[in-house]
């Protein structure tokens, strides 16, 4: 569990991170919408995250992000449904987490 005192410089963080993210993302849908690469596919995502909070900030995260929406959030099993523009790894959709984490529990 995080300190009090670390938990401002994670959400300090994951402000900077969720601007980056959202910036990078924007650019990459101008990229794959151009060149007509788009290979839309839904996908589970595990998170570490247990509390509800945290999840909702995820799963807002992912849908802020351009390029990817949530569709579901099961809290129990701790598995976000994501819709993305490409296949990729989990990792390069909620690069985020770790920020949450550090923020919430």
């Amino acid at each position: 569990m995080g300190s009090n005192i670390s938990r401002p410089f994670y959400a300090i963080a994951y402000i900077f991170a969720l601007l980056y993210f959202i910036a990078m993302s924007a650019l990459n849908v101008v990229y794959l919408s151009l060149k007509g690469t788009i290979q839309p596919e839904v996908k589970v995502i595990d998170t570490i995250l247990k509390k509800e909070i945290s999840q909702t900030f995820l799963a807002n995260s992912i849908t802020l992000t351009p390029g990817t929406l949530t569709i579901d959030v099961d809290n129990k099993a701790k598995k976000l449904t994501v819709s993305i523009l490409t296949p990729r790894d989990q990792s390069a959709i909620i690069p985020f987490e770790k920020y949450i984490k550090g923020m919430f529990e």
